[in-house]
């Protein structure tokens, strides 16, 4: 398994990673690696879900035609 090493930690966030890290019950290199994982996880889920759920939620075209007015899309949500 690689090592990586990182220099010029600064003293408060590296302080931060060391408590951290002790309310987890883990040591500081885990925590690292845990944070780095969790943060990878939340970029994929960022970068693709929400703009998938957007596109299979539209009610018309914006492109075909103009939107439709309120009083419409009130009367469409009451009757589902």
């Amino acid at each position: 398994m690689p090592t990586l090493h990182v220099h010029s930690v600064p003293d408060d966030l590296y302080a931060r990673l060391q408590r951290r890290a002790q309310a987890h019950h883990r040591s500081l290199s885990a925590e690292v690696i845990a944070l780095r994982q969790w943060a990878r996880d939340q970029a994929e889920y960022t970068s693709e879900t929400p703009l998938a759920s957007i596109r299979t939620r539209r009610f018309f075209d914006p492109a075909a035609a103009a939107a439709p007015d309120s009083t419409t899309l009130l009367r469409q949500a009451r009757d589902r």
